[in-house]
């Protein structure tokens, strides 16, 4: 039998730094690691943690321009050579001392997690330190230096993988990966996302579908500022996770960006660690249904480091373990107690946000299409671009 779920995690990650004043802070890596191990994940004997090395360039070049590689590398052995026409040495994407180092090794952290899933040796895969979807094949944008999640899918097809789905609901647009496979029917991108008239990237509409050879290859979810758990749940079975079935992945890697919440401060999102939760559920089960368990799940965005980001990954890392957290789980105090070291304050004292005896809800698309609903409107505009495309009717599931 293979190993339940393999987890990329090294302490050294926490080296991925952009500074004390950026949002992307690397205490969010390890208060995640930190959480997983107090559930006792790290120790379970289905679960294996692995320290991925350095890749050799030629990975990177697979996905990357080869010029890129090498801009990273020297602004890595010197910030001050930093190419902003590239997209380093800026606001978003400082340059650091070992960038092309730490990046390259979570690039191959996701290829093998990716690996170990298609060849059998691993059900799930887990790289919360990975999923920068925003890098593009020539630059870096969005705090991301290197695409792992395109590295890790590109190693898919070029080891045989004839349907691979990418499912995004990081609060941003997953603009990257959407670029480097915007032209090839083997690749389903799909991104639920707040709207790109309030949110960088500024893209990913409904009317994005895909290039020329592979129309209906991507799907666009732009929802309107202030969203909450049910009608992100709506949206996410009404436009997302049909396209998904239609497809008929072999495997399908998952993003899950915790910027959503409603703590989030660099998005507007309003969802809590439940529905964040609940979609890392769907995900997994329509993995069992579809292609066999074979699922790799990724981090991504989130910049509520403390209260969200720690609770949405441990949730990930054990629904991929197969020992998933009740959510009515206090938080361990070992690791509250910690929290309090660093920050001088506790950390959350449970797994969920949710008042206790109350659950999520979402109306079912089954239930009709309200024009009325902003929502709804987001919906029906993706399901109209992209449902035609895989035989799916657009007014009824």
């Amino acid at each position: 039998m293979p190993t339940q779920a393999r987890v990329i995690w090294d302490p050294d990650f926490t080296q991925y730094n952009f500074g004390p004043h950026h949002p992307m802070s690397p205490v969010r890596l390890a208060l995640t690691a930190r959480l997983c191990a107090e559930f006792g994940l790290f120790d379970d004997e289905g679960i294996e943690v692995v320290s991925p090395a350095i890749p050799e360039d030629a990975l990177l070049h697979t996905v990357h321009d080869p010029g890129f590689v090498e801009a990273v590398r020297l602004a890595s052995e010197d910030p001050r050579l930093a190419d902003e026409h590239l997209g380093l040495g800026t606001d978003d994407v400082p340059a650091f001392e070992g960038m092309h180092e730490v990046s390259s090794r979570i690039a191959e952290g996701t290829r093998d997690i990716c690996e170990a899933v298609w060849t059998g040796a691993v059900e799930h895969g887990v790289n919360f330190c990975g999923g920068l979807h925003h890098a593009m094949a020539g630059n870096a944008s969005g705090f991301c230096v290197y695409n792992d999640i395109a590295v890790g899918i590109q190693w898919l097809l070029d080891h045989g993988a004839e349907r691979v789905a990418y499912v995004d609901v990081d609060v941003h647009h997953g603009d990257g990966v959407e670029s480097i496979f915007w032209d090839d029917p083997r690749v389903l991108t799909v991104s639920l996302h707040e709207t790109g008239r309030a949110l960088f990237p500024g893209t990913g509409w409904p009317s994005d579908i895909g290039g020329a050879g592979a129309p209906g290859s991507s799907v666009n979810v732009a929802l309107p500022p202030g969203v909450t758990d049910g009608p992100w749940l709506r949206a996410l079975n009404a436009a997302i996770l049909p396209v998904v079935k239609a497809f008929r992945p072999q495997i399908i890697i998952s993003q899950h960006g915790a910027d959503s919440h409603a703590e989030d401060p660099l998005a507007h999102l309003a969802l809590s660690v439940d529905a964040q939760r609940e979609a890392a559920d769907q995900i997994h089960r329509l993995a069992h249904q579809l292609c066999e368990g074979r699922w790799v799940a990724l981090g991504g965005g989130g910049y509520e480091v403390v209260d969200v980001v720690p609770r949405t990954w441990a949730h990930l890392t054990a629904i991929a373990s197969h020992r998933p957290v009740d959510p009515r789980s206090a938080v361990p105090q070992e690791w509250r107690d910690h929290v309090e070291s660093l920050f001088g304050r506790s950390g959350p004292a449970r797994m969920s946000d949710l008042a206790p005896g109350s659950g999520l809800w979402w109306r079912s698309w089954d239930m009709g299409y309200d024009p009325a609903s902003p929502v709804d409107r987001a919906v029906m505009a993706s399901r109209q671009a992209v449902f035609p495309h895989h035989g799916l009717d657009v007014w009824f599931d």
